[in-house]
């Protein structure tokens, strides 16, 4: 659990410090006020762009001095991240005081997080799907985001090479193909991993009062085609017409189901989609806590709002039971009166105190 957190110039808040004392932190307030905020800075503490997905230069505080800092205390570890005034663009990392890739990140936090932006993940494209379902298997493997890192420079590599394919050197195409197939290989199996114990974990749940999903991935590939790293080499003049790699890992989609109505999650109600992602949030976090030993790190934005009171409840029961550290966020403090003991925290204008209720 995170112990202890500060931002400085991140966003709206010039400053912040937030020790919480139970595992619930509220963050309520006005919107604007800069509690989705507060739930970026925290996901910035694992690797990739944070739950906004945003450019490091768009986090920096407008009346700042062009740099920002956030910082964490787990399990006595200081863990650091933000960005020089001097190179916005370039993400700084120190664990335990000493500069390291923003990948270690992933050996000291797991952190999943639910956004309002994620309503329509089953009704867009596969993009957002897919780094969805990177996030759910990077608090599995942390390795994850090493092989993700490795595959997409091996690709874009590749892409550049396959722009004038006739003056393109073979023997360097060559490795550029072993190694997405090497880390594209790595990809799929801890994808399809996490798939197949989430659907196990999942089988166990009943269908009320959050639905039931079941999920499966999906790719163009055929099953038993032969392994990516040949098939790239046999694809080189349709990918060069094309301009962009079409085979591999990248084009992977993930394909949810309704269980108790046979229904693809993109053809529910908005209500039923968010039940959909609950649930797969929560039998995740379980997961995640008997792999690791530890729950992730939760980041619930605004979903007290869109429930009705029995699965409001009913959440905040799973969530207690789980031992999981759960940030929060809502415009009003009584949709957390059920919540129990809590860090209550308000937000103002980038301004964080301590709440009585």
């Amino acid at each position: 659990m995170i112990g202890r957190l500060t931002l400085s110039d991140f966003r709206n808040h010039a400053d912040a410090l937030i020790v919480p004392d139970h595992a619930f932190i509220l963050l309520t307030g006005e919107n604007g006020a800069g509690k989705t905020n507060i739930l970026e800075a925290v996901s910035m503490l694992a690797p990739g762009r944070g739950l906004r997905g945003a450019a490091l230069r768009d986090m920096v505080r407008q009346e700042g001095a062009g740099g920002f800092g956030i910082a964490a205390e787990v399990d006595g570890v200081m863990l650091g991240t933000g960005v020089a005034a001097s190179a916005p663009d370039r993400r700084q990392v120190r664990i335990g005081g000493v500069a390291s890739p923003a990948n270690a990140l992933a050996d000291h936090l797991a952190i999943v997080w639910l956004t309002p932006a994620m309503d329509r993940l089953f009704m867009d494209g596969p993009g957002g799907r897919r780094r969805f379902l990177d996030r759910l298997t990077l608090a599995l493997h942390p390795g994850h985001a090493v092989h993700s890192a490795r595959y997409e420079a091996a690709m874009r590599a590749r892409n550049r090479l396959l722009g004038d394919l006739r003056s393109a050197d073979p023997l360097w195409l060559d490795a550029l193909e072993t190694q997405m197939g090497e880390h594209g290989a790595a990809l799929a199996q801890a994808r399809a991993d996490l798939a197949a114990r989430l659907n196990a974990a999942l089988a166990d749940q009943p269908d009320a009062p959050f639905a039931r999903p079941q999920l499966a991935l999906e790719s163009e590939e055929a099953e038993g085609e032969e392994p990516l790293g040949p098939r790239l080499a046999r694809e080189r003049r349709r990918d060069a017409a094309a301009g962009r790699t079409l085979s591999g890992p990248h084009r992977q989609d993930l394909a949810v189901t309704h269980v108790a109505k046979g229904q693809a999650a993109a053809l529910c109600s908005t209500g039923e989609q968010k039940a959909l992602l609950l649930s797969i949030l929560l039998a995740h976090a379980a997961l995640v806590a008997a792999s690791r030993g530890q729950p992730p790190v939760l980041l619930l934005d605004e979903v007290a709002a869109h429930l009705d009171p029995l699965r409001r409840g009913a959440l905040f029961d799973r969530l207690r039971g789980m031992g999981a550290q759960v940030w929060m966020t809502g415009t009003e403090s009584a949709l957390f009166q059920d919540v129990g003991e809590a860090t209550r925290l308000s937000v103002t204008s980038g301004q964080v105190f301590r709440s009585a209720s």
